[in-house]
């Protein structure tokens, strides 16, 4: 007869996951994110909600930046109110886009008062094509941190990456536009998965 000794010990209890404590927490979390966000938002995106705030997986971000990417508008805005609306609803939703559009939109209006008395300036036309490298670097590197997300994908990483290159080409050397891009490859990606899930 076992006895209380023998039982194997209950698993212990994942902690909590981090989440928003409200809707002003979400609010001035999003604020945060939109003004670092010069040139490279989804770099700033990323570690933000997933390294820092930890409100969701990698996995996660990448399925939910997919969603974002697939409706109307700009995909950050879309991504601030999915995650305000899965928190709070409605008035999480609303803080969370208030979040991402007051203060940058006073700091873009001031900047492009500013700017319309300097664009001829060779100094400054030198300076924003500096930074659209740092921007493109930066969305490199988080492309290579969320491609280590897809090892545990139904499809598997070769057609993963299949994909992947596919889209680049289309997009860099074939030109589609995003329009054709996501119902096409988009598309296959998600009927191939669907199928791959279904029993």
């Amino acid at each position: 007869m076992a006895t209380a000794t023998d039982l194997p010990s209950p698993p212990p209890e994942s902690p909590p996951r981090p989440q928003p404590r409200n809707p002003s927490d979400l609010f001035w979390s999003f604020t945060w994110l939109a003004l670092q966000g010069f040139g490279g938002v989804l770099a700033v995106v990323q570690r933000e909600l997933v390294e820092k705030k930890r409100w969701m997986t990698n996995e996660e971000f990448v399925e939910d930046w997919a969603v974002a990417q697939i409706m109307p508008g700009p995909n950050v805005v879309n991504l601030s109110i999915m995650i305000g609306d899965r928190y709070f609803g409605l008035r999480g939703a609303l803080a969370a886009l208030a979040g991402m559009l007051t203060f940058p939109l006073i700091l873009v209006l001031a900047l492009a008062v500013v700017y319309a008395q300097f664009a001829s300036h060779p100094a400054v036309a030198g300076a924003l094509r500096g930074m659209g490298a740092v921007a493109a670097g930066l969305i490199a590197g988080v492309g290579i941190k969320l491609f280590v997300s897809i090892k545990n994908h139904p499809l598997g990483r070769p057609l993963c990456v299949a994909f992947a290159a596919l889209t680049i080409v289309a997009m860099a050397w074939l030109r589609w536009p995003l329009f054709w891009i996501l119902p096409v490859i988009g598309g296959a990606a998600c009927v191939l998965t669907w199928r791959k899930l279904a029993p």
